[in-house]
């Protein structure tokens, strides 16, 4: 393992986050705070508590996994995208560094952004709502997790892309109306007996509700599937990006 290799990749990509430090982190802080505006006193004040948790502490764990998924897959894609649309992504590939060594570089970096991201999201839910979370190591975990498994998921859409507008594709139009469909904002419960069965081929159904699980205790599925759902995510992702370095595709001429 070449550590000298990953921490450069790290620290250059973590350099890019820190020049536009205000920005990273306004931005979440505005969205989430009209999240809580809108949902959580406009239309929470008049719902009922959602499985004995009210409804402006039930939605803090969607809020914080839509913020989390679409961050870590942005800045992933990006991160590898840009050397690909510039050329130095062969300076990569010529490099004696094998592709776990150039993904542990680019992934740790997106992740670790989309973490700090996600704790300002739960910093700034304090100002609005009083809440306790039961099991502050299992979230972290989660959290982590979640970081990973999407940074892996946007350095493939990085690679896949031929444009910018590519780039955006997959986040816009796949990744959040997932999250908004998987429970962010309602307990599946809550649907039609036909829609829960539908809900549950959501992959980030398993991702919200374990999260959420960590907060108040409660949770649409076991623990277990939530955990086994986002290991096989990871798994798959990791697989698909050591077949794209050893066949080359799209990124190699």
């Amino acid at each position: 393992m070449n550590l000298g290799a990953v921490t450069a990749i790290y620290k250059a990509e973590m350099a890019r986050f820190f020049r536009t430090l205000l920005q990273s982190f306004i931005s979440p802080v505005i969205s989430t705070s009209l999240y809580f505006v809108v949902f959580g006193s406009a239309i929470g004040s008049r719902m009922d508590r959602v499985e004995g948790v009210e409804y402006a502490a039930f939605i803090i764990p969607g809020l914080i996994m839509l913020s989390v998924m679409t961050q870590a897959t942005s800045n992933a894609s990006f991160a590898i995208y840009f050397p690909k649309f510039i050329g130095t992504i062969y300076e990569y590939l010529s490099a004696p560094i094998s592709f776990l060594e150039v993904t542990l570089g680019f992934v740790g970096a997106a992740a670790t952004k989309a973490l700090f991201i996600g704790l300002v999201i739960l910093a700034t839910s304090f100002l609005f709502v009083d809440f306790t979370i039961l099991h502050p190591v299992s979230m972290l975990a989660f959290l982590i997790l979640t970081c990973i498994s999407f940074s892996l998921l946007g350095f493939i859409i990085g690679i896949w892309a031929r444009n910018f507008e590519q780039l955006q594709l997959i986040p816009l139009l796949v990744i959040t109306p997932l999250v908004f469909l998987g429970g962010s904002f309602y307990s599946i419960s809550m649907l039609p007996p036909a829609w829960q069965v539908v809900t549950r081929f959501n992959p980030v159904v398993y991702l919200i509700s374990g999260f959420r699980w960590s907060f108040f205790g409660q949770a649409d599925v076991s623990i277990g599937v939530s955990l086994a759902a986002i290991g096989l995510f990871t798994a798959i992702c990791l697989g698909i990006i050591w077949l794209i370095f050893r066949t080359g595709w799209r990124i190699r001429s």
